[in-house]
C-alpha cells in the first residue's frame, strides 16, 4: 500500500515520477486568471487564523459543508472561526474521492508542514499548528505568494474599477511579483439585469462619456480599455451562459439599446442580438490591442433563490448548464475571423461533454499569428479534479496539440490555492508518463522536458506575452 499523499502522490510509474520531479515540480506559476483581492496583496494581509485564510468566500467548501448537513451559521453565519473550522474538518472526513480532500492536505503540507490528515478528531491539533505558524512565521499574503513561486497574477476587474491597488502595487519595489488587472465587462453586457441603468451611470462617470446609444457605450468601453491598458492589462475575461451568435444591423442594435434605456422589457431575441453585437465589438478591440480573450460558459448561476437572497452571488449555488450550442460559438468566432479580427481566445466550458466540440472548433481557427492561437482552457470549476483534468487533456490531445496547451489557472479567491498547480502537474505527468510507459510516445527526454515545462509554465509565458 502506498503512503498517504507522499512525494510520489498520483505518480504510479517511473516515467511519471521522473517527469514530475525533474521537470514540473520546480517550475514557477503564472496565475493568469483568479479572483483574489489586489488590496489584500498590497496591504499584505495577515490572517488571524486558518479559518480566515481557508473558509472565507470559498464556495467550494461551503457546498460540501451543506452536503454534510452543517447549519448555515457554521458556514457563512455568526459562529466562531474555531466552530467553523471544526465543521469543515468533520466534513472533510467524508470527502473521499473529492479534490478538496487532496487540495486541503496539499495546502496543509506545503504552507504549514502538517504531514497527518485533518478530521474531526485532529481538528484541534491542526488549528493550533496552523494558527501558530500564521502568527509567528512568515505567512502573510505576500509570503504565501512567494512560497508558491508565483511570478505574475491577473485578478478579475470590472471596467468601472479605479485599479487603485494595482497602481500602488506597481509602484511598490518591495514586492517583485507582478499583479495585473484583467478586464471583466459582464455588467456592461448584461443589459437584462436589474440595476443595469445604474451601472451605466457609473460607467459614464469613470469614462467621461454620456451613454445615450450603443455607439456611446462602446466608446466608453474603449476609453476604459485604454485606462486598463495603462495599468498593464492585456487579458479579458467573460462569464457567459453560452457563446451566442445572432447578428443584427447597427440600426436594430441601437433600437434595442434605446428600448432598454427607456426602461422597457426586452425579448430574449433582442437580448441575444445585443449581446452578440457587444461581444463582436469588444472582440474586435481585443484583436486590435493584442489582448487575449477568455470565454467562460456553461454555468447556470444562483439556483437556490433563498441562499442567493441571503448571501448574493458566489454562494455555492451554481451548477453546470447543458445548453451551449457549439454551432453558435463557431459562428461567433467566424464572424471575427472572416475580417481577420479574431484575437487570441481561450474557451472554457463548465460542461465536460463540451470537450470534444471545443477541441474540434479550435482547430478551425488556428493560424500562423500565434502558436495555438485558439486554446481549450483547463478543466474548470466543477471539473478541476483528477477525472476532469485527465479527460480534458486526453480530448485536447486527441483533437489538437496537447504540447501547446497553456495549462492550469488558479481561478480562486484563496491565497493557498496555488497547490492546485501541483495537483494538475502531477496529473499531467501521470498521463504523459503512462503514454510513454505504454509505448505510445518515445522516451525522448529532450522533447518530454519541453512539453512538461511548456504546459506547466512556458507556454503561458509565450502565449500571453506578459512583461516578466
Amino acid at each position: 500500500m502506498k503512503a498517504f499523499m507522499d512525494k510520489d502522490f498520483l505518480l504510479s510509474t517511473p516515467t511519471a515520477r521522473k517527469l514530475y520531479h525533474e521537470y514540473a515540480e520546480t517550475m514557477p506559476i503564472l496565475d493568469y486568471h483568479c479572483h483574489i483581492d489586489p488590496r489584500e496583496i498590497y496591504e499584505d494581509r495577515k490572517f488571524e487564523n486558518i479559518t480566515q485564510v481557508w473558509l472565507e468566500a470559498d464556495h467550494y467548501k461551503w457546498r460540501q459543508m451543506r452536503s454534510n448537513g452543517v447549519e448555515e451559521k457554521y458556514i457563512t453565519g455568526d459562529a466562531t472561526d474555531r466552530e467553523k473550522f471544526q465543521k469543515w474538518a468533520e466534513t472533510l472526513e467524508m470527502a473521499i474521492g473529492n479534490p478538496l480532500y487532496h487540495w486541503s492536505h496539499l495546502e496543509l503540507k506545503k504552507y504549514f508542514g502538517y504531514e497527518g490528515y485533518l478530521s474531526g478528531e485532529t481538528a484541534e491539533e491542526v488549528w493550533n499548528l496552523c494558527n501558530e505558524k500564521l502568527q509567528k512565521e512568515n505567512r502573510t499574503v505576500r509570503d504565501l505568494i512567494r512560497m508558491s513561486n508565483v511570478t505574475l497574477i491577473c485578478t478579475t476587474d470590472d471596467p468601472v474599477d479605479t485599479l487603485e491597488w494595482h497602481k500602488k502595487l506597481a509602484e511598490d519595489e518591495s514586492f517583485d511579483v507582478k499583479v495585473l488587472p484583467a478586464w471583466r465587462p459582464d455588467k456592461a453586457m448584461n443589459l437584462e439585469k436589474e440595476g443595469y441603468l445604474d451601472y451605466l451611470k457609473k460607467l459614464e462617470e469613470v469614462s467621461g462619456t454620456a451613454i445615450q446609444s450603443f455607439a456611446d457605450l462602446m466608446e466608453a468601453m474603449k476609453k476604459r480599455m485604454d485606462y486598463f491598458a495603462s495599468v498593464g492589462c492585456s487579458v479579458s475575461d467573460h462569464g457567459l451562459e453560452y457563446v451566442m451568435y445572432a447578428p443584427a444591423s447597427a440600426e436594430e442594435v441601437e433600437a434595442i439599446f434605446a428600448k432598454r434605456l427607456s426602461g422597457e422589457v426586452l425579448t430574449n431575441e433582442e437580448i441575444k442580438k445585443f449581446k452578440t453585437a457587444f461581444m463582436t465589438a469588444v472582440g474586435r478591440e481585443y484583436h486590435r490591442r493584442n489582448w487575449v480573450m477568455q470565454l467562460h460558459y456553461g454555468v447556470k448561476r444562483d439556483n437556490n433563490g433563498k441562499l442567493f437572497g441571503q448571501l448574493g452571488p458566489d454562494a455555492g449555488v451554481d451548477c453546470i448548464n447543458n445548453f451551449a450550442p457549439s454551432s453558435e460559438m463557431a459562428d461567433y468566432l467566424n464572424g471575427l475571423a472572416k475580417n481577420d479580427e479574431l484575437p487570441k481566445t481561450i474557451l472554457y466550458s463548465l460542461n465536460p461533454t463540451d470537450n470534444a466540440s471545443i477541441g474540434s472548433i479550435i482547430g478551425c481557427f488556428q493560424d500562423s499569428s500565434a502558436v495555438a492561437k485558439i486554446q481549450q482552457g483547463s478543466a474548470w470549476w466543477f471539473n478541476d479534479h483528477k477525472t476532469g483534468m485527465t479527460e480534458q487533456m486526453i480530448s485536447l490531445a486527441n483533437l489538437g496539440l496537447l504540447g501547446n496547451f497553456i495549462g492550469m489557472l488558479t481561478d480562486s479567491r484563496s491565497f493557498l490555492s496555488y497547490t492546485r498547480h501541483e495537483y494538475f502537474r502531477r496529473i499531467l505527468c501521470e498521463l504523459i508518463g503512462g503514454w510513454v510507459e505504454n509505448g505510445e510516445y518515445p522516451e525522448d527526454d529532450k522533447t518530454l522536458e519541453k512539453i512538461i515545462k511548456g504546459i506547466s509554465y512556458n507556454n503561458a509565458v509565450r502565449y500571453f506575452g506578459f512583461p516578466l
